[in-house]
C-alpha cells in the first residue's frame, strides 16, 4: 500500500510497472489531438494546449493522492479560462495573461487543499454537475463547427449558433466537411476494433492527416494558426499587472476544475489498495498548475478522457501519468513540425467526436434527474441554459448556488418530529406525535433535522400542542442537532418551553452532546428549564433517555402528591 510522507502533504512514489510504459506512450499521443484542440476551442495558441500535458501531467502524477489520475487541460477549463480572460479585458493569447491565470488558479487549488475544504464538492449536486457538463459539451461543439464545416455560426447564444449552422448547411464548405467526416468515419471503425479503442482518436487523427496530404486536399492547416517549435516549454514571467482583475475568475476556473476531478477517485480506484484524499488532490492539482504557469501550460485539472485512457491502456500505478508527460515533451521537441501539418478539420471532426461522447455519457445522468423531481430537473435545465448563454464563470458561480438552494430545500423538508412510544418489551416504537400533550404524562418525541433555520416552521407544527398540558413533562430528543444549533432553534426550543411551563408542564431536552451543553448554558437556555431540563448524551444507547423518562415521571409524582396548587421551588416558569 502506499504510504505518504512524514509530512502527509506527498505521496511516496513507488516502482512503475511494465503495462506503465505503454500506457503512458499512448496517453502522451493522445494527448496531441485532444489538447490541441481544447486550446482551440477556447482561443488559446494550439501549442499552450499540447504543454499543459507536460509539466502538469508530470507534476500532478507524482503528487497526486489518486493514483492513476492524469492532471491536464480539459475541455470545460479551457472554455472557462478563456472566459475569465475576456471577461477581463485580457487577450487568451498572451503568454503573461495565461501564466498568471495558471498560476492564481494553482495558488486556489493548493489554499482549498490546505484548508481542507474538499467537503464542499459534496454540495455540488449532480442535478447542476449534469447541466453544467451538458452545457459545456454543447460548447464543445459549436466551438468546432467552423473548423469541420468552414461555416461559422452566428449569434452569441450557442443554441442558437447550432440552429444558425443547420440552417445555413448549403454555406458548408465541401472539402472541409468531407474531412471532418472522413475523420469522424475512421475513428468509428477504429472502435470497432476493441484493443484499438482507447487510441481511436489518435489513429483517426493520424489516417485523416496523411489522406489530406496525400490527396493535397485545400483546407486549413494547424500552421495556419500557430507554428510549434521544436522546442521544450521554456519559462514564463505572470503579468502581474493583471492579477486584481483575475481574482474572481480564478476561483471559478479552480472550482469548474476540483469539480471535475471530484468525480474521478470514486470512478478509477487505486490499484495498489491504498485510498484517495480529495483534499490530497486539490494540493495536487495546485502544485501542477503553480509550476505548469511558469511554463506556458493552461490551467488543468484531473481529465476524466485522459485517465480513462490510461487505465484502458494498462497504468498501474502513477507513473503511466509521468511518462505520458515526458513522452509528450519529446514528441513536441522532435516532430513539432509534423504536428503543425494536421488539418483543421481533422481536428474539428475529432472534437465533435468528444462533445458527441461526453452528451451520450450524460444520457443516463440526465434521464436519472428527470425522474428524481421537478426541483431537480429545474436546476439541472437552468444550469444548461446559462452555460450556453452565459459567461462560464457565472454559470458555474449559479450552479454552485443553485447547489446549495437543492441541499437547503430538501434538508428543510426532511426535517420531522417523530414520537418515541416505549413498548411492553422495553423497546421503542416511533409513532406520529400527539396533536396535543397528554396532561399528567410523559412523552417523548425524537427531532431529526440539521437546525437550519427554513425547516422550523415546519419543526414547530409537528410539537404537540402544550394548551392545557397540567403537569405534562415533554422529552424531546435532540442526538441529532448540531453542536451549533442555529439562533433559530434556541429561540423555538425557549418559546416553546415558556409556553409550556404557561400551561404547568415542563420542557426538558435529552442526548446534548457536550457541545450542545455548552451552547445551550451559554444561551441561558439551561437554566430557564431548571434542573435537570438538559440531559446530556451518554455512551450507553437510550441512555440519556431513559434518564430523562425517569426524571420526568417523579416530577409528574412530585407535583400530583404537592396537589394541584402548589409548584416546587426548582419548576422552571414562564418568568425565570
Amino acid at each position: 500500500m502506499a504510504r505518504v510522507s512524514r509530512r502527509g502533504l506527498l505521496p511516496r512514489l513507488g516502482r512503475p510497472k511494465p503495462a506503465d510504459a505503454g500506457a503512458g506512450l499512448v496517453t502522451g499521443l493522445f494527448s496531441i489531438p485532444e489538447g490541441m484542440a481544447y486550446a482551440a476551442i477556447a482561443g488559446f495558441n494550439p501549442v499552450a494546449g499540447l504543454y499543459a500535458g507536460v509539466v502538469p501531467a508530470i507534476v500532478g502524477s507524482l503528487t497526486s493522492r489518486t493514483v492513476l489520475m492524469v492532471t491536464t487541460l480539459t475541455s470545460a477549463i479551457a472554455l472557462t479560462s478563456q472566459s475569465v480572460l475576456s471577461d477581463a479585458g485580457l487577450d487568451p493569447k498572451d503568454a503573461g495573461n495565461v501564466a498568471v491565470l495558471t498560476v492564481m488558479v494553482g495558488a486556489v487549488m493548493l489554499l482549498m487543499g490546505v484548508l481542507r475544504l474538499g467537503a464542499i464538492m459534496s454540495f455540488v449536486s449532480n442535478a447542476v454537475m449534469t447541466g453544467f457538463s451538458t452545457g459545456i459539451a454543447l460548447q464543445i461543439i459549436t466551438g468546432v463547427l467552423k473548423d469541420a464545416t468552414g461555416y461559422k455560426p452566428q449569434g452569441h447564444n450557442k443554441l442558437y449558433q447550432l440552429g444558425d449552422w443547420l440552417v445555413h448547411v448549403g454555406d458548408w464548405k465541401g472539402a472541409a466537411t468531407l474531412v471532418a467526416a472522413c475523420t469522424v468515419g475512421v475513428w468509428a471503425a477504429a472502435r470497432t476494433v476493441k484493443r484499438l479503442e482507447p487510441v481511436a482518436l489518435l489513429i483517426a487523427m493520424v489516417v485523416a492527416s496523411a489522406g489530406v496530404a496525400a490527396l493535397s486536399v485545400d483546407v486549413e492547416l494547424v500552421k495556419g494558426i500557430a507554428s510549434i517549435p521544436a522546442a521544450l516549454p521554456s519559462f514564463t514571467t505572470p503579468d502581474l499587472s493583471a492579477v486584481p482583475g483575475l481574482i474572481g475568475g480564478a476561483f471559478s476556473v479552480a472550482l469548474v476544475a476540483l469539480a471535475q476531478a471530484a468525480g474521478i477517485s470514486p470512478s478509477m480506484p487505486n490499484p495498489d489498495g491504498s485510498r484517495s484524499d480529495v483534499n490530497g488532490d486539490f494540493r495536487s492539482q495546485g502544485y501542477a498548475n503553480l509550476l505548469g504557469g511558469l511554463f506556458q501550460a493552461l490551467p488543468s485539472g484531473g481529465s476524466m478522457s485522459r485517465t480513462g485512457v490510461a487505465v484502458s491502456a494498462g497504468a498501474r500505478t502513477r507513473w503511466a501519468g509521468v511518462i505520458s508527460g515526458v513522452f509528450l515533451a519529446l514528441v513536441v521537441l522532435l516532430c513539432g513540425s509534423l504536428a503543425e501539418r494536421i488539418p483543421m478539420p481533422v481536428i474539428g471532426g475529432l472534437i465533435l467526436v468528444v462533445g458527441g461522447e461526453l452528451i451520450r455519457g450524460k444520457r443516463h445522468d440526465i434521464r436519472l434527474v428527470l425522474r428524481t423531481s421537478r426541483m431537480s430537473s429545474a436546476a439541472m435545465v437552468l444550469t444548461f441554459l446559462a452555460t450556453t448563454q452565459l459567461p462560464l464563470q457565472r454559470a458555474i458561480v449559479l450552479g454552485a448556488v443553485l447547489s446549495l438552494l437543492l441541499y437547503c430545500v430538501q434538508a428543510a423538508r426532511q426535517a420531522k418530529v417523530v414520537a418515541l412510544d416505549r413498548a411492553e418489551d422495553g423497546t421503542w416504537r416511533t409513532a406520529e406525535p400527539p396533536k396535543r400533550l397528554p396532561p399528567g404524562e410523559v412523552t417523548v418525541v425524537d427531532y431529526a433535522g440539521v437546525s437550519f433555520f427554513a425547516e422550523l416552521p415546519r419543526v414547530e407544527a409537528q410539537l404537540p400542542d402544550p394548551a392545557g398540558a397540567r403537569d405534562a413533562v415533554l422529552v424531546l430528543v435532540v442526538r441529532t442537532v448540531p453542536d451549533v444549533p442555529s439562533s433559530a432553534v434556541i429561540k423555538l426550543l425557549d418559546r416553546y418551553a415558556r409556553t409550556l411551563a404557561d400551561a404547568g408542564g415542563r420542557l426538558v431536552l435529552a442526548g446534548a452532546t457536550p457541545p450542545l451543553v455548552r451552547a445551550l448554558e451559554a444561551s441561558g437556555l439551561t437554566e430557564r428549564l431548571g434542573e435537570g431540563g438538559v440531559v446530556p448524551a451518554r455512551p450507553e444507547l437510550f441512555g440519556a433517555l431513559r434518564a430523562a423518562v425517569a426524571d420526568g415521571n417523579a416530577w409528574i409524582a412530585a407535583r400530583q402528591h404537592a396537589g394541584p396548587d402548589s409548584r416546587s421551588d426548582d419548576e422552571p416558569t414562564s418568568h425565570s
